[in-house]
């Protein structure tokens, strides 16, 4: 008869969590006089051995003396049947299945595709998934960590003991899995792991589905998201040639109830989803949705990149919310931050005892800036859970595409250091070389894998060829956000105004690179932060001047060549700077001015949307042409944006207070022509210069054959089309 006995320092190893093959003494047995079992089973009072289906006693184990393991021999024809647990705990008695009666979780390829760093979807195999093995409903768990000497599931339902679902590790790819039998949906867990300098770590899960609202830090078993399709109508939405007009959103301040609370997913689906639409956007940018510990963060330093924060719901209630906006006829794009992570304890950082996620040379891995680590761009795991992550959202929850925050700290490793405090990549250069093949590879995956969703870069210096394909040796973008445009423009608009014609070249410069790249034009959430003031706040003058300055912004950004992004509260002139803490101040509607604002916006989206020459060439030479750029002393700007079809927008901005009667415009066509929109209209709360039906004359100016006569409003845009 085999020993029922285990060495001392196997039976020590386990009752101190430090046994680093648990499968190998735990679990089943094969032997000549039947199944060894032994079961690791602290609090314990004795352990039984029954048949599954119909709880016959098989076997009574037998307690290894100064230890909670337990062994005993099941006659092998009847253990084959199936077996489970009846343990006796003192106080009472429960039915428990055996952790290591069960087979692998990982099959062969996916061990070998999580080696090589190209697993398409790690997801569908590491994290926690609902699943059932060998007629038994559960868990199975798998976690990357190489180098941990043990790791562990734990949660409430082991009473959180590292001792009792020690995992088994596949060295082939460095990752730990054990099927968890009896778990379901809602259960609460973390991995437990024991680093090789010998070191006890809580970990969250980087691939949770979900996870408890901070300050807990426990990850939430769930299912994991049906596949969405991509309509045909959503990706077309998406393409260059259709107009974008893009609503940004804090989720936790656009409004609260209460005047304190959040709305959760649902009621957002049922309040902003319906605002957005009838403002005449075309998408919701939402602000990082991604787990994060730190509400001041605004998501941007998350921790649980697979999990839609439970500040606002579950992860069907986010889902709904997309779903909602979808049925509404807007897309949804996702704030994604792969460029930093925070230093969290139960976060990636040192994730099993080493620099697992994060280069271990500060010098590359940490930002002085954020106090944040930075993603191992070089590590075949690290990029492969990044570019899955990217994948996972287009593809699970549907979104129509990723905002990637931070690029330009992704692509300079001298990004906010000093000399000395860098290390240079293998050719002595300052480029990060590694991050750029993730983002190419990343863009490459979503150009192949979900064709129609798209990929924005908050790219913020000149690098070249932003959103060129990956195999012209671009880094594959779909768009990229022109923060050149913005800070000139922006700079422009803040100055008196009687002092604009000294710096004429704010506005006219941008031109020669608005074609350079696939661009969108933000007035975002970083222009109203940080003591930045509002947009209101920017300009420059009295009240009256404040708002046509306003306005005449918003009508030359919804003119010039590019699609649109406005951040919530600016489409009806936010006094205040904004505040994550707090709702935005939407009883300011109350006032005429503020009306007028937001039905200028709402009417900018829909001429934008409804001529195709402001949207159609925004990307292309041929769908720009100056008239104008040379007025210094009156601080006037026109030009013509053409579509593809001929058609054409004559736009004119008077950038000064002053109206600019009898002002001679050439045009590109003979015909009478009227006013599309005119910012500086009654309606919005302007002046009301404008001009009625206007016949050009065969007068040539400005370089054209024929001209006509306006009446350019003060502070404002107009936009002419043929009659």
């Amino acid at each position: 008869m085999p020993s029922l006995l285990l060495p001392e320092r196997e039976v020590h190893a386990l009752m101190r969590a430090e046994h680093g093959d648990p499968f190998a003494v735990l679990g089943p047995h094969e032997t000549r006089d039947g199944l060894l079992v032994r079961a690791l089973l602290p609090g314990a009072q004795s352990v039984a051995v029954v048949h599954t289906r119909t709880g016959w006693p098989l076997a009574l184990l037998s307690r290894q003396e100064g230890s909670d393991l337990f062994a005993g021999l099941v006659p092998a024809a009847e253990a084959l049947l199936g077996y489970s647990f009846q343990v006796d705990w003192g106080t009472h008695s429960s039915r428990l299945e055996d952790p290591y009666r069960f087979a692998f979780v990982l099959g062969a390829t996916d061990v070998w595709l999580l080696a090589e760093g190209t697993h398409l979807r790690p997801w569908e195999r590491l994290g926690a998934h609902l699943c059932e093995m060998d007629g038994v409903k559960g868990v199975a768990f798998a976690v990357w960590a190489p180098n941990a000497r043990r790791v562990s599931v734990v949660g409430d339902f082991n009473n959180w003991d590292g001792r009792r679902h020690m995992m088994r590790l596949r060295r082939e790819c460095g990752v730990w899995e054990i099927f968890a039998p009896q778990l379901a949906t809602g259960d609460s867990y973390e991995f437990e792991i024991l680093s090789a300098q010998g070191e006890v770590l809580r970990k969250a899960d980087p691939f949770a589905f979900s996870s408890r609202l901070r300050p807990e830090t426990a990850c939430v078993v769930a299912p994991l998201p049906a596949p969405v399709a991509m309509p045909p109508e959503r990706a077309a939405a998406n393409g260059r040639h259709a107009p974008m007009s893009i609503y940004e959103v804090h989720l936790g301040s656009w409004r609260r109830k209460n005047g304190h609370e959040w709305l959760d997913y649902r009621e957002l689906a049922d309040t902003l989803v319906p605002y957005a639409r009838d403002m005449g956007f075309t998408h919701i940018e939402l602000l990082p949705v991604s787990e994060h510990p730190f509400d001041g963060s605004w998501g941007y330093q998350p921790i649980g990149l697979y999990a839609p924060t439970s500040r606002f719901g579950t992860p069907g209630d986010f889902r709904h919310l997309v779903e909602a906006a979808h049925a509404a006829g807007l897309g949804v794009i996702l704030d994604w931050v792969p460029a930093h992570f925070p230093t969290d304890a139960h976060g990636l950082g040192r994730f099993d005892g080493t620099a697992l996620y994060e280069y271990a040379d500060p010098r590359e891995g940490f930002h002085n800036d954020w106090k944040t680590f930075i993603f191992n761009y070089g590590r075949t795991e690290v990029r492969n859970y990044l570019v899955g992550n990217a994948l996972y959202w287009l593809e699970r929850y549907g979104v129509d595409g990723l905002r990637v925050d931070a690029v330009a700290s992704m692509l300079y490793r001298d990004y906010s250091r000093q000399p000395g405090e860098w290390v240079p990549n293998i050719h002595g250069g300052r480029e990060n070389l590694e991050a750029i093949d993730f983002l190419r590879r990343m863009n490459r995956v979503v150009g192949v894998e979900r064709p129609g969703a798209i990929t924005l870069a908050e790219e913020s210096t000149s690098f070249p060829g932003v959103t060129r394909p990956p195999e012209d040796g671009g880094l594959g973008f779909h768009y990229k956000w022109n923060m050149g445009w913005m800070n000139d423009t922006l700079a422009y608009a803040g100055i008196d105004p009687v002092h604009r014609k000294h710096h004429h070249q704010k506005i006219t410069f941008g031109l020669m690179y608005a074609h350079s790249e696939n661009f969108v034009l933000p007035l975002s959430h970083d222009e109203v932060v940080h003591g930045k003031g509002s947009m209101f706040g920017r300009m420059p003058g009295d009240e009256w001047q404040k708002f046509a300055g306003l306005r005449n912004l918003y009508g030359y950004l919804w003119a010039y060549p590019g699609k649109k992004l406005l951040f919530m509260g600016n489409e009806f002139a936010q006094v205040a700077e904004w505040n994550a803490d707090r709702s935005l101040d939407w009883h300011l509607l109350e006032q005429a001015p503020h009306q007028g604002m937001r039905r200028l916006v709402r009417d900018l989206n829909n001429v934008y949307r409804h001529f195709p020459a402001l949207h159609e060439l925004d990307t292309e030479r041929a769908g720009f042409e100056w008239l104008v750029h040379d007025d210094r002393e009156q601080s006037v700007f026109a030009f013509v944006r053409r579509a593809q079809g001929g058609s054409f927008v004559v736009a004119v901005c008077n950038f000064t207070p002053l109206p600019r009667h009898g002002y001679r415009l050439g045009v590109p066509a003979a015909g009478a022509y009227r006013e599309a929109i005119n910012t500086d209209g009654a309606v919005y709360g302007g002046s009301g210069v404008g001009n009625g039906v206007v016949d050009s004359e065969p007068v040539p100016w400005h370089g054209r054959a024929d001209s006509i006569l306006i009446s350019v409003p003060p502070l404002a845009t107009v936009m002419w089309v043929l009659a």
